[in-house]
């Protein structure tokens, strides 16, 4: 079967044989609410993995320096968490979440990063059975590859402004300024274009089909091509939305700035631009 590498439906889900399952729910305000969500019901078979806990590392550096809110944890941390849920060359993973998909998203880039290449998203809600039960996994030596995606730090990217094309998917009123509440400045990144996430999504809660994906984004990154286009949003979560989204349209990979928005406005010295 050919591996599903961006989105997958509930009825494809139904067809795979022993797929890695991540509940990767999670709530920005609450953050123990996506676990208690987990074990109310998930799809069978599937693991919990938590957003600060899991799939982030640590808010700071060796040197006290601010990384964000959700900076990228080691790939050797992420790999070991993942040996242990059983995952193996060649293994369809799936991520879903129950907020559209963002959260989900970073699992797919993450796996990504790690250099395994079977790794979708659960495109809308879940429409089978849920379970209360939580499965057992049997670890593996399983080692991770060479990165499939790539990321750039903020003294590169502070370098490269305006030879970029930087696509914010934060809300508009944050992207502008006029409301933050979760970092210490608001505003954006000088050069920046908006694309709120979930604009990816139609009002049936599924991506938008790959063909208005592609038009809708063709607009933003003209004239840049893939390589040349950098996503970030406020903790490095959300913009693997927009880079799930162009993936899907068939339009490549950009760069995630894993710091985004929260790291760059933590230092006082980076440019800043409103409305």
């Amino acid at each position: 079967m050919t591996p599903f590498t961006t989105l997958i439906s509930s009825a494809e889900l139904r067809t795979l044989n022993d797929p890695l399952i991540l509940d990767c729910g999670f709530e920005l305000a609450d953050t123990s609410a996506g676990e208690r969500a987990y074990q109310a019901g998930h799809i069978p078979g599937a693991h919990y993995l938590h957003l600060d806990n899991d799939i982030a590392g640590p808010k700071t550096g060796p040197d006290g320096v601010f990384l964000g809110r959700h900076p990228l944890p080691s790939r050797e941390a992420f790999a070991a968490q993942m040996r242990k849920l059983g995952l193996r060359p060649g293994r369809q993973v799936v991520a879903y979440d129950r907020q559209g998909g963002p959260y989900a998203a970073r699992a797919w880039w993450m796996l990504r990063w790690l250099g395994h290449a079977e790794v979708a998203v659960l495109d809308g809600a879940w429409d089978g059975d849920m379970t209360t039960e939580v499965p057992t996994a049997t670890p593996t030596d399983w080692q991770p590859g060479e990165p499939l995606v790539g990321q750039i730090d903020a003294a590169t990217l502070l370098k490269k402004l305006g030879n970029v094309r930087l696509i914010d998917a934060r809300a508009a009123e944050r992207f502008r300024g006029e409301a933050e509440p979760l970092d210490k400045q608001a505003g954006h990144i000088p050069g920046a274009s908006n694309r709120f996430f979930k604009d990816n999504l139609g009002p049936d809660g599924r991506f938008k089909p790959a063909e208005q994906l592609r038009a809708e984004f063709q607009v933003l990154l003209a004239p840049h091509g893939a390589a040349t286009v950098v996503h970030q949003c406020g903790s490095g979560v959300t913009a693997c939305h927009n880079l799930l989204a162009m993936a899907h349209a068939g339009l490549g990979d950009g760069l995630l700035y894993p710091g985004s928005w929260s790291e760059w406005s933590s230092d006082t010295t980076r440019p800043i631009a409103k409305g």
